[in-house]
């Protein structure tokens, strides 16, 4: 067994496990990270783009030269649009403040994993590659993590292993909750310089481009995001397959159209039961500890918050403290993520009708445009003291 004096393990190395790693070692205690995939391997399931104010604070505290790289390296664009049926019912352009008071930075996640990676590393942290977790064993006085090689031992450990997370099912946590039966398909294209893309976040409900269906577009450092909701009757890897036929009338006019990644998902609103093992010497964060869908970026940037409490929590011995704390929160992210997401697939005549009068009003009503473009991403402040996540 290995027997290397490590206070945490951490499984997983993307954003979530990274930063807490991380801000673990702002406050000195050794870290030992562990992940499965090699370390430039293509990362399956959803790519994060936005890290909010919050994150960045939280980040940038541990290590200002991080903090500047995420700004530096994102995209704060300046305005946001929303049409309904093809017709704008909202438009607000601002002047994006200086680097040091960005309110957010939108940029490809594996830039971001690029720039903790190198931050872990400044720290301290320890990160082992192609190191799949084979098992977890807890006790009163600390805890051991199974690998191909033996094994590591150590005080606790943070599962931020991602949606099928090792851990989680090592310590016998299930996640409960519903899965969304609407398919959604997302495409990041990469920037064409000779037809330059607008710098704005545009909301188009019923896109009469699409057909009638939702899109939501994304502008990142790099390239944009588009955002398709499907219709019950779409097949959504054949509409993925035919994006040739339909991204050009998204796009300026002799935009290279060019795909750089896609997927598509059934959002799951699911919640672990509890968030740490019966000892107290395991901790689920991010993904590993709740699954809920990312309007309004409620995934990585809950997960940055979880990473932040952890780490109070492994400092201070209050990880009871932890769970309760942030299995509240997970809960109130998954009820603000479901709110957005019955807004966008609109289940009931009601919901329709509610769309349909918005938009007629907001050609007099500045507050009727303003619900229009805020409600796709959920409540503002999801009622958690202290954080927006």
């Amino acid at each position: 067994m290995d027997t290397i004096p490590t206070s945490v393990i951490v499984v997983g190395a993307g954003p979530v496990g990274l930063a807490t790693a991380l801000l673990l070692r702002t406050r000195g205690l050794s870290v030992t990270v562990l992940e499965a995939a090699a370390e430039h391997a293509p990362r399956p399931g959803s790519r994060a783009i936005f890290l909010h104010r919050q994150s960045l604070a939280t980040l940038a505290a541990a290590d200002p030269v991080l903090g500047a790289e995420l700004v530096g390296n994102g995209l704060i664009w300046g305005a946001r649009r929303t049409s309904y049926a093809g017709r704008e019912v909202h438009h607000r352009a601002y002047t994006p403040p200086p680097p040091d008071r960005a309110p957010f930075s939108s940029l490809p996640q594996p830039v971001m994993e690029e720039l903790l990676r190198a931050a872990c590393r400044r720290a301290g942290a320890e990160l082992r590659w192609e190191t799949p977790v084979t098992g977890v064993t807890v006790s009163t006085d600390g805890v051991r993590v199974g690998t191909p090689e033996g094994g590591l031992r150590a005080a606790y450990a943070v599962g931020c292993d991602g949606a099928r997370s090792a851990v989680r099912q090592a310590i016998g946590v299930r996640l409960n909750g519903p899965r969304s039966p609407h398919a959604f398909l997302v495409l990041d294209l990469a920037d064409d310089p000779g037809h330059p893309l607008p710098q704005e976040r545009a909301f188009h409900y019923l896109d009469p481009r699409m057909a009638g269906r939702n899109v939501l577009t994304v502008p990142f450092r790099g390239g944009l995001r588009v955002d398709v909701q499907c219709r019950p009757d779409d097949d959504p890897d054949a509409l993925g397959e035919a994006a040739a036929d339909w991204l050009p009338g998204l796009l300026p006019e002799g935009h290279a159209c060019s795909v750089t990644w896609s997927s598509h998902y059934r959002f799951q609103q699911v919640v672990a039961d509890r968030l740490t093992d019966a000892y107290g010497r395991v901790l689920l964060a991010g993904e590993a500890g709740h699954l809920f869908a990312p309007f309004g970026a409620r995934g990585l940037n809950s997960g940055i918050a979880d990473a932040a409490a952890a780490t109070a929590a492994l400092s201070t011995g209050d990880v009871s403290g932890y769970a309760h704390a942030r299995h509240r929160a997970a809960l109130l992210n998954r009820r603000a993520a479901g709110r957005a997401l019955t807004h966008l697939t609109a289940p009931t005549p009601w919901h329709r009708a509610a769309q349909r009068l918005a938009a007629a009003a907001a050609l007099c009503s500045d507050r009727a445009g303003r619900w229009l473009d805020s409600a796709p991403y959920g409540p503002r402040d999801a009622g958690i003291p202290g954080s927006r996540y």
